[in-house]
């Protein structure tokens, strides 16, 4: 029996949770056994093993708070290198330590993909003075007071990086950098403030407008449209002023735009702009931020070793300057290894036109590289799914005692499909940019954007994204490997004896999930699709999903696949029975309800793998 090929299916593994236990060596040392980099590092060979090609690290750069996750982002360049925040690692570990899981990552064969946090900064070393408006949290583009000097926490020194000469960057952060903050320490309030250019340095009309002549037009258009802008301008500032006095009155209308300082034109229109998302917001107009963030993005790819970004918030931040940062990170990842630079963009949003609308925009024609987004639409197909399966169960015993016809028909809801997962979907619209999810650390529970999803259905997820030709899928840290904190859940699917069904999803799909894709959408309670196999040694498969709560048997899919007379068996060993294919090259492919079923051929080599047992206990007794 000869061994199986290398695998070739691309599949992403998110590496982190948003409970991840790390402990971080202490400031005078380089490494600790319980750090999550180091825990990681001794999971990338059976990560390899099992399928994975790329691994989505946590942000790393250094945080806030010495056990923030990376998102309260404090400076990019420091990635556990420098005694700044209190510490010297970030939560995740050391720069040591993430240098170690670069090199075993390369000897395992994995890419590793780095989460950029790029829209924001927080928790400045030093306030700085600036000139500000409040805008209202539904319409950004809504001022609800007058211009005034705010003192915000926007002075980034960086003392433990400029006690090492300032390493690797030189520039130091302050109000100018930023468009919008938070918080104004002057007078201790919350708000969301767009910072703006000193009023006193608008363009200000002609102290005699010209005038229009016979014969004659305007002498001076410029002069004529400054003084139109100032007109409509000091009327709004008139009107805000009495708003002030009258909050009760304050009404949301859009001022005209303020010359010089502000939000980005160029970002999603939630809010009527998106640019502010937290914190500080990095105002990306700035000639000196773009260039620190442009060679930022050559440095980690260059010389850190990364191999691509996930973009998070990716709709907060100018369009242009994310193209333009895509395409010269590229040019350094290719002259420095010859590959394309790997990007996916975070939109989360259940619109898909919104997502691709941000593909288009950022996505350099001249060039090959390939800008993804996570379907964030499929996941919530998913959801509205498991909800719909959810109350179509909890009426079965209301429907049952209804004797009368019209009020079963009252009492049923509508009965889940399964052919709607595709619907409105990035697979659906753009398969080959689409990064498939079925939860993340924002989706779990108890998070903000918490997605129900329920935990017997997800292997049925699963084995949608991992199995099918489309996509790129990508395997949650918890969902292999369970979560902790207030809702912590167990790994999806796990059996007696450390058996792992979503471990053994991935295998299938580095062993079986190749060749032409055929569909058997014709049922609402249960599809099925096969995967023809290629010429060069990778096998093909037949998938089966039944979600069918009215059957007390199996569902049956009548698929084509294979030739007659071969012998197919579950591998995932939850039908028992074998399906012989008949002479018109047919088999009756069975699965239970709830349930999927992934048949290959008998003798298929692989097979000897199963079960897949994986030890989910990675972090010791919990």
């Amino acid at each position: 029996m000869t061994s199986p090929p290398p695998a070739r299916n691309p599949t992403l593994f998110q590496s982190f949770e948003w409970h991840t236990p790390s402990t971080p060596p202490e400031p005078h040392e380089t490494h600790c056994s319980t750090s999550h980099y180091n825990r990681l590092t001794r999971l990338l060979p059976t990560l390899a093993d099992l399928g994975t090609t790329s691994v989505w690290l946590p942000p790393g750069c250094k945080a806030n708070n010495p056990q923030g996750n990376g998102y309260d982002i404090y400076d990019i360049w420091d990635l556990g290198e420098f005694q700044q925040k209190v510490v010297r690692s970030t939560k995740w570990g050391s720069k040591e330590e993430l240098d170690d899981l670069i090199t075993k990552a390369k000897e395992c064969g994995l890419e590793l993909i780095w989460d950029a946090v790029l829209s924001h900064k927080t928790a400045g070393d030093r306030t700085d003075e600036c000139w500000a408006v409040e805008v209202d949290k539904a319409e950004r583009r809504v001022e609800i007071c007058p211009p005034k000097k705010i003192e915000a926490w926007l002075r980034f020194d960086f003392p433990g990086r400029d006690q090492k000469g300032m390493k690797y960057s030189s520039m130091k952060w302050e109000a100018k950098h930023f468009n919008g903050t938070d918080w104004d320490q002057r007078r201790e309030k919350h708000a969301i403030y767009k910072i703006i250019d000193d009023p006193a340095t608008y363009p200000r009309p002609d102290p005699q407008p010209p005038t229009a002549t016979s014969g004659n037009t305007l002498a001076s258009p410029r002069s004529s449209r400054f003084s139109s802008f100032f007109q409509r301008f000091t009327s709004s500032e008139r009107a805000l002023k009495q708003q002030a006095r009258r909050p009760q009155d304050q009404a949301k209308a859009i001022q005209p735009k303020r010359p010089g300082k502000g939000w980005a034109e160029d970002v999603d229109g939630e809010h009527g702009n998106n640019d502010y998302l937290m914190f500080s917001n990095i105002d990306y107009a700035h000639l000196e931020v773009r260039e620190d963030i442009v060679n930022w993005g050559k440095w980690m790819v260059e010389d850190t070793g990364i191999d691509g970004f996930r973009l998070d918030a990716a709709q907060h931040i100018s369009y242009g300057f994310i193209k333009e940062w895509i395409r010269k990170t590229n040019v350094a990842k290719m002259e420095k290894t010859g590959m394309e630079v790997f990007v996916v963009g975070e939109i989360w949003t259940g619109e898909v036109a919104r997502i691709t609308k941000w593909m288009d925009a950022v996505q350099d024609p001249t060039r090959r590289t390939r800008v993804r987004a996570f379907d964030a639409p499929l996941l919530y197909n998913f959801s509205h799914l498991t909800e719909s399966t959810r109350k179509y169960q909890a009426t079965r015993g209301v429907r049952s005692q209804a004797t009368d016809v019209s009020k079963q028909r009252k009492a049923t809801p509508p009965e889940p499909d399964l052919r709607t997962l595709l619907r409105n979907t990035l697979l659906e619209q753009r398969p080959e940019s689409a990064v498939t999810v079925v939860t993340n650390h924002d989706t779990q529970p108890g998070q903000t954007s918490y997605t129900p999803m329920n935990a017997d259905l997800k292997p049925l997820f699963y084995a949608f994204t991992l199995l099918r030709e489309a996509g790129l899928p990508c395997v949650f840290w918890g969902d292999l490997y369970g979560t902790h904190g207030p809702h912590a859940e167990e790994a999806v699917g796990l059996g007696e004896g450390n058996r792992s069904l979503l471990a053994e999803l991935m295998m299938c799909r580095k062993l079986f999930a190749y060749g032409e894709q055929r569909d058997y959408f014709d049922s609402s309670s249960c599809i099925g699709w096969t995967r023809a196999g290629t010429e060069d040694s990778y096998p093909g498969c037949a998938v089966v999903l039944s979600i069918d709560m009215r059957s007390k048997g199996l569902s049956v899919k009548k698929m084509k696949i294979g030739r007659p007379g071969e012998v197919w068996r579950d591998v995932l060993q939850n039908v028992r029975d074998d399906v012989s294919i008949d002479q018109e090259g047919y088999g009756a492919f069975p699965a239970r309800s709830m349930a999927v079923s992934v048949f290959v051929k008998q003798g298929t080599v692989g097979v000897e793998k199963f079960p897949v047992r994986l030890d989910t206990d990675v972090y010791g007794a919990r």
